[in-house]
């Protein structure tokens, strides 16, 4: 498969409910490898597979956003959150919709499992920003973005970037630089089905 590139709304990646990993494997490991890459130089704090139109449940996230600072990376792959305690609101943004950003409520402090890139199962009491990127980029993995949960007085107002967003996408197909959605839909069916 060729690099991976970050996807933008309404790309169907991004609707995608991803698949379990079932594997972790040498191209597995270059895509998470490229995902920190992509990340980093979008001067982001989590990407999801889906992200990249990759299927599958994983996320990468670095709280800094600081490339020099490798021993912040995690990577979580098949993740739960399986406790939420309290609630805060903060605004939030997402690489796959650029320039747009708005408040979301989300819980105050998370635990989440998962396995690391070695295959090993670990679990993790998070607060704050790191909790918030966590929650962002586990609903990622089911289709949800953060527009979905902000309010519709909110929403109203980011519909016109949301719009553009499409047309700049529409674009894109129509010139050929992008698949037609059936085209991107079955690229998708094909990676689940490779690795399921």
């Amino acid at each position: 498969m060729s690099d991976l590139k970050i996807v933008y709304h309404p790309h169907p990646a991004l609707r995608w409910k991803s698949k379990d990993v079932t594997r972790i494997d040498a191209q597995l490991k270059d895509w998470v490898g490229q995902m920190f890459e992509l990340m980093y130089q979008a001067r982001g704090i989590g990407l999801a597979a889906n992200q990249v139109a990759l299927p599958y449940r994983l996320f990468v996230v670095n709280p800094t956003g600081d490339p020099d600072e490798p021993d912040q990376e995690q990577v979580f792959i098949n993740p739960q959150i399986v406790k939420r305690n309290g609630s805060e609101d903060s605004e939030e943004g997402c690489l796959s919709l650029p320039e747009i950003y708005g408040p979301v409520t989300r819980a105050e402090r998370i635990t989440v499992e998962a396995f690391d890139l070695d295959g090993r199962d670990f679990s993790m009491e998070l607060s704050g920003l790191p909790a918030r990127v966590v929650q962002h980029e586990n609903d990622h993995l089911d289709g949800v973005m953060f527009t979905d949960r902000v309010t519709d007085n909110v929403l109203a107002g980011l519909k016109p970037l949301l719009d553009d967003l499409a047309s700049q996408m529409g674009h894109m197909q129509e010139d050929g630089r992008l698949g037609s959605e059936d085209q991107l839909i079955a690229e998708l069916k094909r990676l689940e089905a490779e690795r399921t």
